[in-house]
């Protein structure tokens, strides 16, 4: 898989029409062990690593952006 570029903040920006310049969404399906290892151990905490995004929104009912700076729901 390509990597694809990074903005001036470091978040990956959608190349392609209509999104093109949007912060790209994480895939639902992504490992919690993806997550820490670009995020920090602390993230999703009480999941296993093999536990994927996806469940863990569901479960907390938080966003990914709520579980990197541990941050209640809203």
């Amino acid at each position: 898989m390509a990597k694809l570029p990074r903005g001036l903040d470091g978040r990956t920006r959608d190349q392609n029409a209509p999104k093109a310049g949007e912060i790209r969404e994480k895939r639902g399906d992504t490992l919690v062990r993806t997550l820490r290892r670009e995020y920090g151990d602390h993230v999703a905490s009480g999941f296993r690593s093999d536990a994927k995004l996806e469940t863990v929104r569901e479960r907390t009912g938080k966003s990914l952006h709520q579980l990197v700076h541990n941050t209640p729901k809203k």
